[in-house]
């Protein structure tokens, strides 16, 4: 894939039966049991009553976890493959199948805090997310390990909030996930209810977004968008969390304007 194109292929999914740049054996375990775990898939669904029902924000649900999740493991398998350090599970002693782990349980658990309140929701969730963890992480490690991993994976949910730094690359990796959710009406940038204002034109101009292996950085991500709107929404939402990644000499973002019925203002833009 050159990095001057837009590509019509498929968008790139994590298939647990496909070959990837890691080992990828206790990771596709742990994936099995959060999809049939009862806690976990309610805490999905109820976590969004807050943000959508009360509030009328865009949605921090199901939909919102799968696709971060999503990201977060394709970005991190295109990050291997070029061999970025993933320093929170190696400078807690743990294994290199335990960084795919950290960022599963971090996906996952990021937006819990919803359910509390979506004011300051990255706090709440530390605490939501630590009782999950501490019934399901023994059953993929022992006593040591456990305490780890709850380490790591709190300090990636923690950081997903633009007001923390992440001191690891599993941490940037959900901090850069959590903001690629942002196809047409689903942009983090919360949008006007019934509004015209720039947060929802902008929220409706993205049309897809792709991850591909880049040529001059490990990832390329591409932003087709359907009007000049749309780079409101990549400049003040994955541009700004990118910047705080520590991932930003990484991740290359190109946004093109897709719609040829009108005269595009902007074309093309590097971010």
């Amino acid at each position: 894939m050159s990095d001057s194109a837009v590509s019509e292929e498929p968008r790139r999914v994590y298939d647990p039966d496909s070959e990837h740049n890691f080992p990828d054996e206790k990771l596709n375990a742990v994936l099995e049991f959060i999809d049939a775990d009862e806690e976990i898939q309610t805490y999905l669904e109820a976590q969004n009553v807050n943000a959508v029902d009360r509030m009328q924000y865009n949605d921090h649900g199901a939909k919102h976890i799968e696709i971060v999740r999503n990201r977060a493991l394709c970005l991190y398998d295109l990050l291997k493959a070029s061999d970025v350090d993933f320093n929170g599970a190696r400078q807690q002693g743990l294994s290199e199948e335990d960084e795919s782990v950290i960022i599963a349980f971090a996906a996952t658990l990021h937006d819990i805090g919803h359910l509390v309140h979506r004011d300051e929701h990255a706090y709440y969730s530390i605490p939501l997310a630590s009782d999950v963890l501490d019934r399901v992480l023994p059953e993929f490690y022992d006593v040591a390990e456990c305490v780890r991993m709850k380490g790591e994976i709190l300090h990636a949910i923690l950081c997903h909030h633009r007001s923390e730094t992440p001191l690891t690359t599993e941490a940037g990796v959900i901090r850069v996930a959590d903001a690629l959710d942002m196809e047409s009406g689903r942009s983090r940038i919360p949008y006007e209810h019934g509004g015209r204002g720039i947060n929802t034109l902008s929220s409706q101009a993205i049309k897809r977004v792709s991850l591909y292996e880049g040529e001059t950085r490990p990832v390329m991500v591409e932003i087709a968008m359907t009007n000049a709107a749309g780079v409101y929404q990549v400049d003040n939402l994955l541009k700004a969390k990118l910047r705080g990644s520590g991932l930003a000499d990484q991740i290359r973002i190109v946004a093109v304007n897709t719609n040829e019925t009108h005269e595009q203002l902007v074309e093309r833009i590097e971010l």
